[in-house]
Order: structure tokens, then C-alpha cells, then sequence
């Protein structure tokens, strides 16, 4: 066991005294006096002395070599130490040449020819033939020659090493480390020191020809001796134009494990923690789903121990504030930065130049994009602190500033006001999020924001790539093969597509690489998440839009197209509509971009949100792309954070829960299977009973001191809550309570079970029938709720503002969960995850997520109903009928037939005519088709909730099956099957106690 280790060199080397072998006594003398100083003098007898000889001594001439050989055993056997026979040897060695032969490398540059002279033998070197990459066919050989030769052992993979010598001195020369200072740095740093210095050897050897096979060498060698490649993380880049964080203030107690400590001491200054909570502005960057997926993914990932960053943009103004005023709704701004932000910092010293419009010059030195506008991107960073682990990614927001000069050439005619005024129409970019939700409005606006976060966030990205070790941005560093395995990048949705054409720009006409080594790094380092199937969410960007505010990443983009084309057609020759399909310029009278298109062909992963969207999304949207390229789409199915959805907004849940299983369920959800064992424990089911109740009657008296609303919290809370949309079918939801109100009124001595029925979401302001809806909703409960036959019975709410903070509130006081769109139609959802998690049975399609919670939960602990997606399908081969089932089904004829006539609308009789129509005549998500199902449906869960004891069991099984819905599953998925990471569950020490 080796337990002390001391280096000491000596030159020149032992073959230099061949001629006269007394000399070397000297040097081995020395080295002999080392090891007595180093080694205690009562092991020096059991200290084994070896002298192994290098290269040097084999090429000598026999009998020299031996009798140096002989010398050395001389004085060894003289020594103290412990000698045995065979102690001192020449190394083996293989592929020895002879003298004037010729040696051809793969590792010096083409043309490269020398003579080396070594022990009096001459050889004659050449380099490898012109065109072969040296890098590649260098690493090939030297990988060969290493091959079963090393002995790899796994503690060194831990382990810091020393690199002296000729590790050191190749270190120093390509600028790694200082050559007077030394430094730290990675095996990696050699294998991009190889690459570089490879690739300019191609063109020119350099003062050392050698330069290339040595790093190549260290560098293989070292993995091969178990050392790993890099230390430094892969850093990941979550780029979104949404992140609907909400509120910040318990998160962040909760994650930093300080909730109740702040409590208690909020609670001795006389205040209460929970006012203080309310009085913080939700952060509405988001519409809905995406925008609060993208903040999940960032708690996830901080709670995963990733070097994970979002970025996005800081909206001046969020998703507007909602108010029904005599039933519709009104929006108003969210000036949710009136009083500030205590949670971001401004970071000027970061301050990036964004370019629009200008014109694309073609030069002999390259390409240049010239005579642009310039908006400044200032960047505020918001802390993201994982739960319990120390650690704390960022969420970095931009915001346009104008540049000083902006609009300079009026200040020159004497217009000064008018300059300053116009450089609102730069910070206009973030000033405000465009409301819509599943719907693509192609305002020139909404491209530059677009453009604006990607152009910032990659100058970022390349700036922290560039400089990620010690500060150097000296040339070995710029070497952009290697930025793949140090940076990905995820892009939520197509709202960032312009990463991929940006990114090429950058490589191609800044950095100077090849297009197709570009368009390498380019797919290697993008991958895309796709959010929607429906047709009219999809970007679709017009080219003439492109040629004035984008004029080079057109260029660009029809350079990709053209490629990608041509490879289409090598794959399949003469199908011309099939590269009609698959082309990312639509051709038609206006010409557009298919930014789905460019996002699949410029990213190495697509994904959909759940395995059934993943489905359609192979077998319909990209199709063709799926058939062409299978091994790029994956499926990630999306999941919720549990601190947020369970331990913040249901501590009651949560503490219950704990009881019984431990805390370990927060970090890892899957541990919640263990509630099976419990599902009929009388004291577990009574616990999770009354949890229910109490979040019942919190916020029922959260309604009425808000909204004025009095409700029974005896009553089922019936709970539909999402944006407002024809696909999510909020209209089925209205038909049966109209259908129940039209039942109670006809046999009011008939018993009924109790329910309120709450219908909450925001509608995009100009989306004409979805605001219609919600006047629906409100001009229901007006006639239902003042019905003195229906008294507490049935009552309609709808929910005013429905935001991350009202989701809090609402979400853990469920008792059913509406999950009703068309089949096929909603990619995931989270918050069928959100209620299912905090107690809700589920009433549902066999759509989005809802599959697979069927799946996890077991179906028959669902109220599943209605068509699935064959069915779908199947219906629209035949034809969609909707009067058929009008007169088909006389409830349902009842109903509509009051909305036509003003029974819900008496100062405006013909106020949902139009919504009539639609459902009558082209409606898109087949709500008749469902209606049947889902009043059966709907009478099953009466049926249940009449059973108290039985509910409760079917909501802890649901709870014990919620564990796969975690968002820390969900990005473990995408960090090792898309980022190639792992997650770490090392906690970092606290800033108090010293790291080793």
C-alpha cells in the first residue's frame, strides 16, 4: 500500500552516461539519500527499491544498456533498502522503428515532414494526408494505443491530481495556466486545448508540431486512468417568454425551511404573518399552464441541485387584472412594480445591446448586419432557492432600456422633445405580456420580444461560456466545439425559436465557424418542448415581417430551409408534397415562417407535455419530421412543485400526510404510494376528512369577506378553474348546471346533493366567444342563485381574478375537479396534477394528463367519461352533427333552447345568440357529443359524495397516486435523457460553515 509519495527529477536522463557508466552513480546516489530522508529508518529494510527504465535505455545498444543496468543493481544492493532480483528493468515497448524509416502520424498537421534524432538513431516523420481532421484521427490512434494498456480505478473520480512535468509544461504553452503561477483546471480544459490547437495545426504546425498529439495524449490518457472529463457543470438554459411565478414571500420561508421561525417572529412584533402575505403582488408573467410549468421547472431545478437559469422577460405589466362588471369581463393593468420589487436586482454592470431592422452586408471577410437600431437589454435577477439544499439558481428577467443616442438624428433638427418621447417605442418591448393563451397574434411587437430575450440571453450564455474558468477569454477558451457539452439550451415552446437562427449567426458571421460545424453545436445545444396541437396557437410569422425587423436571420433561416430540404429530398426523392409539408417557408399569398418547423429541424429533442400529446404530436403535427428523424422525439410529462401545491398551500394536508410517512415526500413524491397502506385506517381517513372541511370553511369565508359571496360549505365545491377557452369546454360545465337547476326546479321535494359550483379563469380580451362564456357563467348564477326553489342547494360562482395566489386558496378546498376538454385537444394540463394531489376527485376526459392519472390512480378512482381520441377522430370522418343530438336528447334541447330565448338573459333576450350558433353549427369540440356521458358521469359523483367514508378513500388513493405529477420527476427526465446531467442530492454547506 503505497501511504507516501515524493517526486524528485534529475537531468539528464540515465542513457547520457552509456559511455561511461560510473558517472550515473552520482544521480542515483542523490535519489538513494531522497528516499533515507523520506522513509523511516526502521522500514528501510522492508522499503522495496525499483528502477524502472524509459524509453531512453531501449534504444541504446544492447550491452550499454545492460551495463548501466548492471550499475544501478550495483549501488541498489549496496543500499539499506529491501532488493530483489529482477529490480531494476526497461519498460516494454512496442512499434519501434528502424533507423531511416519513415513514421507517418496522425498527429501533425498535412505537409508537416522533420528529422528527430534520438539516441543516435534518425528518424523521418511525416504528417497525415491533407483533408482528414486531426483532432479525430489523432485522438482514433493515440484512443488504440491506450486501449487495455491503463489500469482505470474508480477513486480518482473524486479526486483532485498534480499535474508537473510535461503535463504542466503543455498546460502553460496554450495558455491554460500561467507558467510562473500555475493554476487549476479540468481534464476537459485539455480536450479543449487539443481540439483548438488540432484544428489551427491543420491549416498552419506552429512553433511545435508536437503540440496537437501531446494534449491529445493528457488528455485521453487521463480519462483513461478514470479521471472525469469535467468538474465544471453543464449549464442549463430555460428559455421562456412566460413565467408565472406568483408570489415569492412563503416560497421562500418554505424552501429555506424558515416558516415557522419567521412566524413566531413576525407574531412578536405584533403582526401577522399571513396580512403581510397578502399584501404581496402576484408576478403574472405568465397566461397560464406554460408560464407557471416554466415556474415550476426553476423550484425543480434548484431543488435538483442544477446550474439551471430561466430567462425571460420582466413585463412592466402582467396578465391583466380581471374584474366582471354587470357580468363581462373587464380587464385592467397589472402594475404589479407600483411599489417596487424586493425580490430582483438590477444588474447593469450585464447590460446587453439588442439590433433590429438595419440591412445584411455580404463582404469578402464575411457577412455584416449593418445600420441597425440598438435597444439596451438590462437584466434584473431574481433569486430561485431549492427546498432545504442551500442552493439558489436565478431567474434573470430583461428590460428594454433606449440608449442615450436613440433617435439622435431628430435631437440634430432640433426636436429634442419629440426624441426623448420616442424612446418609449424602445421600452415599450417589455412594457407589457401579450394576453393570449393557445392563440398566435402576429403583431410586430410580439416578434421583437421574441428577438429581444433570445439576442440578450445568448450574448449571456456566451459571455458565462467563454469566461467560465478563472476569467480567460484567451483563444483555447472560443473554441466552440465543446459549447454543447456545457451548455443546453430548452426552449418552452416556439416563442424562442429565434435561438436557433440567432445562435447560427453568431457562430457563422461573429465567431467565424463553418456552417455546418455551426449548424452542429446548433442542434446539439437546442431542444424543444412542444405545448399545443391546436392550429391556431402555432407561430406562423410572416416573411415580409422578417425582411424588415430580421433581415439576416432570414437569410438564415432560408439557409436552414434550403439544407434541410435538400436532405428531405435525398431521403425521399420525387415526393414534392411531402417537402411542401415539411418546409418551414409556407408558400401561399402571404409567404410565413413555420416556426414549429424550424424548432424541430434545429433542435436534437422535441418533446411533447404528456405521453398521449406526445402521440398525436408523432402521428400528426410533425408526422412527416417523426418518420424522418424518430429517435428525436421523447415524451416528458409535465408535473407540479409539491412544496408549492402541498406544503405551502395545504399544510394541514401535508402535516397529515407526514404523520404517517415521514417528511421525505416533499423532495421525493413517489414515497406517497405508502398512503395505500392507509387507505383504510379510520383515524387516517377521519384526518384527511377534516383537513378538507377546514380548507372548506377557510375559504368560504376568504369568498365572503373578498367578493361578498355567501356559499354552504357543507355543499360540494365543484371547481373548474383554468383560462377560458372553447376547447377547455367551460360551456359542457354550463349545460349541466343548467340541466341540474332545470331538474331541481321540476321536483323540488326530489333530495339533491348540495353544490357550489365555481368557475374561474381568464379570457384572452379579444377573444370575442370566450368572453361570452364567462357573461354565460355570470348570467346563469344571477338566475340560479336567486332562485328561492333552489335556495343552498345549487349555487354558481365565478371567480373573479383567478391567479397563482386565488389557485392557493381554491385548489386545496376542492372536493371535485372539472378536467373536460375534447379529447386530443389539451396537451397536459397541471392543474388536473394540482387538485388531484390536494384531495379533488377528478371528473375527466380521457385527455392530457388525465391518462396517465387514470393510469397511476386506477380509472375506476376517476369519474371518467366520454369520447377518446379515436373517437374523436372516428366523429369527424362521419361528420359532426350537433342537432342530431339537439333533438336526440331533450335535456339538452331544454337548455339551449333557454339560452336562445333570454331565460338567462331577460334585458337582452338575444345576448348568447351567437353562442347558440356556434354550438349548433360549428363547434369544433363536439360539446353535444360529450353531453350525455358527462350528466351520467356527473350523477355517479353524486352518488359517491353521498358516501362519505368512501369518497375520502377514493381521494387518499388519488393522493397516494399523485407521486409520478412531481416536477422533479418530470425535469430528472429531461436533465438526464435531454441535457445529459444529473441531478445531485448533495446539500451544499450553509455561507456560515467553511467548505473543504
Amino acid at each position: 500500500k503505497l501511504t507516501h509519495e515524493t517526486f524528485k527529477a534529475l537531468k539528464p536522463g540515465l542513457s547520457a552516461y552509456a559511455d561511461d557508466v560510473d558517472k550515473s552513480a552520482q544521480g542515483i546516489q542523490e535519489l538513494l539519500e531522497v528516499a533515507k530522508d523520506e522513509v523511516p529508518m526502521e522500514l528501510w529494510k522492508f522499503t522495496p527499491l525499483v528502477l524502472k527504465a524509459t524509453a531512453g535505455l531501449r534504444l541504446l545498444p544492447g550491452d550499454k544498456a545492460q551495463k548501466l543496468l548492471d550499475k544501478v543493481k550495483e549501488i541498489f544492493q549496496a543500499s539499506p533498502f529491501f532488493v530483489r532480483d529482477d529490480c531494476v528493468s526497461i519498460m516494454n515497448g512496442t512499434d519501434e522503428v528502424k533507423e531511416g524509416e519513415e513514421l507517418i502520424s496522425p498527429c501533425l498537421s498535412p505537409g508537416f515532414q522533420c528529422e528527430w534524432e534520438h539516441a543516435e538513431i534518425v528518424y523521418r516523420i511525416k504528417g497525415q494526408k491533407a483533408g482528414e481532421h486531426l483532432y479525430e484521427s489523432c485522438a482514433n490512434k493515440v484512443a488504440k494505443l491506450l486501449y487495455k494498456k491503463v489500469h482505470k480505478t474508480e477513486v480518482v473520480k473524486d479526486l483532485d491530481f498534480y499535474a508537473f512535468s510535461y503535463y504542466y509544461d503543455c498546460a502553460a504553452e496554450v495558455g491554460l495556466i500561467d507558467k510562473g503561477k500555475g493554476g487549476s483546471l479540468t481534464v476537459s480544459d485539455f480536450e479543449i486545448a487539443a481540439k483548438y490547437v488540432c484544428k489551427t495545426m491543420e491549416v498552419k504546425p506552429g512553433d511545435n508540431p508536437f503540440l496537437c498529439m501531446d494534449l491529445t495524449y493528457i488528455s485521453l490518457l487521463l480519462q483513461e486512468l478514470g479521471f472525469p472529463k469535467s468538474q465544471v457543470f453543464q449549464r442549463i438554459y430555460y428559455l421562456s417568454l412566460e413565467f408565472y411565478m406568483g408570489r415569492t414571500l412563503q416560497n421562500t420561508m418554505v424552501n429555506l425551511g424558515m416558516q415557522n421561525v419567521c412566524d413566531e417572529a413576525i407574531y412578536q412584533l405584533g403582526l401577522d404573518l399571513e396580512e403581510l402575505e397578502e399584501i404581496e403582488e402576484d408576478a403574472g408573467l405568465g397566461n397560464g399552464g406554460l408560464g407557471r410549468l416554466a415556474a415550476c421547472f426553476l423550484d425543480s431545478m434548484a431543488t435538483l441541485g442544477l446550474a439551471a437559469y430561466g430567462y425571460g422577460i420582466r413585463y412592466e405589466f402582467g396578465i391583466f387584472n380581471q374584474k366582471i362588471v354587470d357580468g363581462w369581463q373587464v380587464e385592467e393593468a397589472d402594475d404589479w412594480l407600483r411599489y417596487g420589487n424586493p425580490w430582483e436586482k438590477a444588474r447593469p454592470e450585464y447590460m446587453l445591446p439588442v439590433h433590429f431592422y438595419g440591412r445584411v452586408e455580404h463582404a469578402a471577410e464575411g457577412v455584416k448586419w449593418i445600420d441597425t437600431q440598438v435597444v439596451l437589454a438590462m437584466p434584473y435577477d431574481t433569486p430561485v432557492p431549492g427546498y432545504k439544499n442551500n442552493t439558489v439558481n436565478t431567474m434573470r428577467l430583461w428590460s428594454a432600456k433606449a440608449p442615450n443616442d436613440f433617435n439622435l438624428q431628430e435631437f440634430n433638427v432640433g426636436d429634442y422633445i419629440e426624441a426623448v418621447l420616442d424612446r418609449n417605442l424602445a421600452e415599450n418591448i417589455s412594457r407589457v405580456l401579450y394576453p393570449n393563451d393557445n392563440f398566435f397574434e402576429g403583431k410586430e411587437l410580439r416578434l421583437k420580444q421574441e428577438y429581444f430575450v433570445v439576442a440578450a440571453t445568448l450574448q449571456d450564455i456566451i459571455r458565462r461560456f467563454k469566461s467560465s474558468n478563472f476569467g480567460s477569454r484567451d483563444p483555447v477558451r472560443t473554441c466552440f466545439e465543446t459549447f454543447p457539452d456545457k451548455v443546453a439550451i430548452q426552449l418552452n415552446d416556439t416563442h424562442p425559436a429565434l435561438s436557433i437562427p440567432e445562435l447560427m449567426r453568431i457562430l457563422v458571421d461573429v465567431e467565424k465557424m463553418e456552417w455546418e460545424k455551426a449548424w452542429e453545436v446548433t442542434k446539439r445545444t437546442c431542444a424543444y418542448t412542444n405545448h399545443t396541437v391546436l392550429p391556431e396557437a402555432l407561430e406562423r410569422w410572416p416573411v415580409s415581417m422578417f425582411e424588415t425587423l430580421l433581415p439576416r436571420h432570414l437569410e438564415i433561416i432560408y439557409t436552414i430551409n434550403q439544407r434541410h430540404l435538400d436532405h428531405v429530398a435525398a431521403i425521399y426523392p420525387g415526393d414534392l408534397d411531402r417537402l411542401r409539408r415539411m418546409s418551414v417557408i409556407e408558400e401561399g399569398d402571404c409567404k410565413r415562417i413555420n416556426m414549429a418547423h424550424l424548432c424541430v429541424i434545429g433542435s436534437h429533442a422535441v418533446n411533447g407535455v404528456a405521453r398521449i400529446h406526445s402521440e398525436i404530436v408523432k402521428n400528426s403535427v410533425f408526422k412527416d419530421f417523426y418518420e424522418m428523424e424518430p429517435e428525436k422525439f421523447q415524451n416528458k410529462t409535465n408535473g407540479i412543485t409539491p412544496r408549492r401545491w402541498l406544503l405551502l398551500c395545504n399544510p394541514g394536508l401535508a402535516s397529515v400526510i407526514a404523520e404517517k410517512i415521514g417528511e421525505d415526500f416533499v423532495t421525493d413524491l413517489s414515497q406517497l404510494k405508502k398512503l395505500l397502506d392507509f387507505v383504510s385506517d379510520e383515524v387516517f381517513i377521519r384526518d384527511v376528512a377534516k383537513v378538507k372541511q377546514e380548507n372548506k370553511l377557510k375559504f368560504s369565508a376568504y369568498l365572503e369577506e373578498k367578493y361578498k359571496v355567501k356559499i354552504n360549505p357543507s355543499s360540494m365545491f365543484d371547481v373548474h378553474v383554468k383560462r377560458i377557452h372553447e376547447y377547455k369546454r367551460q360551456l359542457l360545465n354550463c349545460l349541466h348546471i343548467v340541466t341540474l337547476y332545470n331538474r331541481m326546479r321540476k321536483d323540488p321535494s326530489k333530495s339533491f346533493v348540495p353544490r357550489t359550483v365555481m368557475i374561474g379563469g381568464k379570457a384572452a380580451p379579444g377573444y370575442h366567444m370566450a368572453k361570452m362564456i364567462i357573461k354565460l357563467i355570470t348570467s346563469i348564477g344571477d338566475v340560479v342563485n336567486n332562485d328561492p326553489y333552489i335556495g343552498d342547494r345549487l349555487k354558481v360562482i365565478f371567480l373573479e381574478n383567478y391567479r397563482v395566489s386565488f389557485a392557493e386558496k381554491v385548489i386545496p378546498a376542492a372536493d371535485l375537479s372539472q378536467q373536460i376538454s375534447t379529447a386530443g385537444t389539451e396537451a397536459s394540463g397541471t392543474g388536473n396534477m394540482k387538485f388531484m394531489l390536494n384531495g379533488a376527485l377528478t371528473i375527466g376526459t380521457m385527455d392530457g394528463a388525465n391518462v396517465e392519472m387514470a393510469e397511476e390512480a386506477g380509472e375506476e378512482n376517476l369519474f371518467i367519461f366520454g369520447m377518446r381520441v379515436e373517437d374523436v377522430e372516428a366523429l369527424d370522418k362521419r361528420g359532426y352533427n350537433a342537432r342530431e343530438y339537439y333533438e336526440r336528447i331533450p335535456e339538452l334541447r331544454q337548455a339551449i333552447d333557454q339560452l336562445s330565448s333570454g331565460f338567462f338573459s331577460p334585458r337582452d333576450p338575444g345576448c348568447f345568440r351567437d353562442l347558440v350558433n356556434m354550438l349548433m353549427n360549428h363547434d369544433r369540440f363536439k360539446v353535444f357529443a360529450d353531453y350525455q356521458a358527462y350528466m351520467e358521469c356527473q350523477g355517479h359523483v353524486d352518488q359517491l359524495y353521498r358516501k362519505p367514508r368512501e369518497w375520502t378513500k377514493k381521494v387518499i388513493k388519488n393522493i397516494a397516486s399523485s407521486g409520478k405529477f412531481s416536477s422533479d420527476r418530470t425535469i430528472t427526465e429531461y436533465a438526464r435523457e435531454i441535457w445529459g446531467v444529473e441531478p445531485s442530492a448533495v446539500k451544499i454547506p450553509p455561507p456560515n460553515i467553511p467548505r473543504d
